[in-house]
């Protein structure tokens, strides 16, 4: 536990890349593989589920430690997370303790008028904690407590705090809560296994693909030089574009390059071996049962292929809006009701495995090629995505605007030439996107961050006028620089009217621009309206509150694109 906690303080001390790399390939060289397989589970960005709340995990902590109430409620405004306030309480108090014996001879009662704050469970400190495992630690420790009942967690929980370290009494903490992330990016970490294995790292992303158990048994066939063990499952890693921020002109003729709408649904594979039928969607979700339309559709597939799409809302030879899909996506019993009125299909782009061979390494215009062979003969709702001809750029451009009319979000283009290749690579995919439809809205909450802006409102909620009523629209927390987030910030503090958990009301005045992809209907919200993937575009400290726009606006919006 010792070495993962230095671990964790080595990735979250750094910026540097190179840096963070170093420090996980020296971890895996010296670990034994069950304390590395869980060091991957964490790394990857996977956690465990919750066993207990921040606010129990504060109320015990007050409750066994001794630790005055309005102490921690004051230190945690300061910090902003649960975790660490109780860490950082935590360790200044055994220091406080610590010092009392080993300078004060007198009685008992002498350190309690001395430090009323400071109870005899404080004093009464334990010899500190066997470093045991990473695994065994999350084995036999971490996962016990779920079939132990309360008192008995609470009283093991004020075990650990009087015993453990400060790193590892924060990481505990996130982990009991569920709320354990580590500042590493899925890319670094294939870095790292690349370096400590020798293997490639394409290798290793398609084997840290699909669900798995942070086994020793896993690790070692991780980072196995030959493997036979597969998963038949398992999806490749996507290929994901960056965003256009320069003239298309830049990019050489248009003939060099594959156009074609980016669609709005879930980017999805779709796996068909050895009889069976995967879907998982880009954030490694297995979609089984949701779409059993397309599961069935696809057993049409030639045996051993696996093909990258979205699914999406579709009837008509049109796309649907998105939200029409949401309304499957959280479904247990997909019924013909629900078939029927949010009708999907798969809009098929890329072919990364064809009769069992990994193709990925074939320029696209090859994998196109085998594409369209191989859905030849697959009825609806498979549809391999069309190419948009364009003679230059600038038809190009005319066909972009045309977008938001055929409700899709702008183009993917795509260099003839390229490769399938694994996460986000610059030059051979981009991402034209329309210009995102924007409101002017009204900041009346907001709520402190998390990880290095836990101390910082950075977390905003905004609104806009319904008659002479403000009414939240949309929550919002990017587009700000560092010194406007601190300028707010102060302000925040200064002007918050209620306090409502973490969440501060605050007074109306200033007035944002926010940018969004898209608009629906939401009987969730209180407006009526939600407002796809908002985000700020810049402060308008030119306008006064009462020039923001209003919610019939927004449904006037609403009504054009419908």
């Amino acid at each position: 536990m010792k070495a993962f906690s230095n671990l964790y303080e080595a990735l979250d001390s750094t910026t540097s890349t190179n840096g963070k790399v170093e420090a996980m390939v020296s971890y895996f060289r010296e670990a034994p593989a069950h304390d590395a397989a869980w060091a991957v589970f964490f790394l990857s960005g996977q956690r465990l589920k919750r066993l207990i709340s921040s606010r129990k995990l504060a109320d015990w902590f007050v409750e066994t430690q001794g630790i005055p109430d309005w102490l921690f409620r004051e230190s945690y405004i300061s910090v902003g997370d649960t975790a660490e306030t109780i860490a950082l309480l935590n360790d200044t108090f055994k220091a406080s303790a610590s010092s009392l014996l080993s300078h004060l001879s007198d009685s008992d009662d002498v350190i309690s008028e001395a430090v009323p704050e400071i109870s005899e469970r404080q004093l009464s400190l334990q010899p500190q904690e066997a470093d045991d495992s990473l695994a065994d630690w999350m084995e036999n420790k971490i996962k016990t407590l779920e079939k132990t009942d309360e008192e008995n967690r609470k009283n093991m929980l004020a075990h650990w705090w009087r015993t453990l370290d400060q790193r590892q009494v924060f990481i505990v903490n996130k982990l009991l809560s569920g709320a354990f992330r580590v500042g590493v990016s899925h890319n670094l970490l294939v870095r790292a296994l690349s370096e400590v294995s020798g293997l490639e790292q394409p290798t290793i992303a398609h084997r840290l693909m699909g669900h798995w158990e942070p086994t020793a048994d896993f690790y070692q066939q991780l980072v196995a030089v030959e493997t036979t063990r597969m998963d038949i499952s398992k999806p490749y890693p996507f290929f994901l574009a960056y965003p256009l921020e320069k003239d298309a002109q830049e990019l050489g003729p248009v003939q060099d390059w594959w156009l074609e709408w980016k669609w709005d649904g879930i980017r999805a594979q779709c796996i068909y071996r050895d009889g069976q039928v995967f879907l998982w969607s880009r954030g490694e979700d297995l979609l089984q049962g949701r779409f059993p339309e397309l599961e069935t559709a696809a057993l049409q597939l030639p045996e051993n292929t696996v093909l990258d799409g979205e699914i999406l809302a579709y009837s008509d030879d049109m796309p649907l809006p998105f939200s029409l899909l949401q309304t499957r996506i959280g479904r247990k019993k997909i019924t013909q009701k629900v078939m029927t009125e949010a009708p999907v299909v798969f809009m098929a782009y890329d072919i990364l495995e064809y009769e069992g061979r990994d193709i990925r390494t074939l320029p696209l215009h090859e994998r196109k090629a085998h594409l369209t062979a191989c859905l030849m003969n697959v009825n609806f709702p498979f549809i391999p995505s069309p190419r948009i001809d364009a003679e230059n750029w600038e038809e190009a451009e005319r066909l972009r605007h045309e977008s938001r009319q055929r409700e899709v979000e702008g183009f993917m283009m795509k260099r003839l030439s390229s490769t399938y290749q694994s996460g986000r690579k610059k030059g051979d995919w981009w991402k034209w996107k329309v210009d995102p439809l924007t409101v002017d809205a009204v900041l009346i909450y907001a709520q402190a961050g998390t990880g290095r802006r836990a101390n910082l409102f950075t977390d905003y909620t905004f609104a806009v006028w319904n008659d002479d009523q403000l009414v939240p629209v949309a929550k919002a927390y990017s587009g700000l620089s560092n010194e406007e987030i601190e300028t707010l910030d102060h302000w925040i503090r200064m002007h918050t009217r209620e306090k409502f958990g973490p969440v501060r009301s605050v007074e109306p005045y200033h007035v944002f621009e926010l940018g969004f992809e898209g608009i629906s209907e939401s009987k969730r919200h209180k407006s009526g309206v939600a407002l796809r993937f908002p985000r700020i575009l810049r402060w308008r400290s030119d306008k006064p509150m009462e020039e923001a726009d209003s919610l019939e606006n927004l449904r006037g919006l609403l009504h054009a694109q419908a």
